[in-house]
């Protein structure tokens, strides 16, 4: 697919805790759209060079683990779960042990251009709300609908905070506000598709806004541009 083509997809970019992936899920729902959560997709790979117990530091043999590896993402009310070989790895693939190694699978090319193939893959199949860190700019440059979700360093901190303490992870908001700060640095600086805004996003601070308010700016943006809106130069 030509990223000229004007696509049917909205393209949800931002940095963590920035609400991307719950408010691209309830904007699909709502457009009647299908959802791709790219995050998790790398999570997932994560997690399965994890448990093949790969050497991280062989980008040549984490690339052909990752290409290797049986995913499938299978659709339900309001979002999809996934699974790697079968297994339903949708909660495993949040914890904080893929979380810390992420960014050391995510900057791989190899890997990188594999599951670029299977969300491009996926986007050509339908309308789709898709959210990451390069949906806009490298994976979609021809949606017809790109926003990037931003909110202050501080508020996603606490936002990631009372997720973990939901999950019942024990930590503390310094720790997961630094964390958060060095993971910042570590996408807007890799070599293979920084974290940025496209030039023709819009962006939506969701510092103060609540959830409702912001699911309702993405879908008004969404149905402004339409299906033969505007598209990526």
């Amino acid at each position: 697919m030509s990223g000229q083509q004007i696509q049917d997809i909205i393209a949800i970019d931002g940095p963590a805790g920035a609400g991307k992936s719950s408010i691209a899920r309830e904007a699909a729902r709502v457009l009647g759209y299908r959802f791709l959560d790219t995050g998790a997709m790398y999570r997932a790979a994560t997690w399965w060079v994890l448990r093949q117990g790969v050497n991280l530091d062989d980008a040549a043999a984490v690339a052909g683990a990752v290409r290797a590896m049986p995913l499938e993402l299978r659709p339900e009310d309001g979002g999809a779960r996934v699974f790697v070989a079968g297994e339903d790895v949708s909660a495993a693939i949040r914890d904080e042990a893929v979380t810390r190694q992420i960014h050391r699978i995510d900057q791989i090319p190899e890997v990188r251009a594999h599951l670029v193939a299977l969300q491009r893959a996926f986007g050509a199949e339908g309308p789709a709300v898709a959210e990451g860190r390069d949906m806009g700019t490298v994976v979609f440059p021809g949606a017809r609908c790109k926003i990037y979700l931003d909110a202050s360093l501080e508020t996603r901190a606490r936002r990631r905070l009372a997720e973990l303490e939901a999950r019942g992870v024990a930590t503390d908001f310094a720790a997961v506000r630094d964390a958060m700060a060095e993971r910042d640095t570590q996408n807007m600086t890799r070599k293979e598709a920084p974290l940025r805004k496209a030039p023709d996003a819009t962006v939506v601070d969701t510092t103060d806004l609540a959830f409702d308010d912001v699911v309702n700016q993405v879908v008004a943006l969404a149905r402004k541009t339409g299906p033969s809106g505007p598209h990526a130069s």
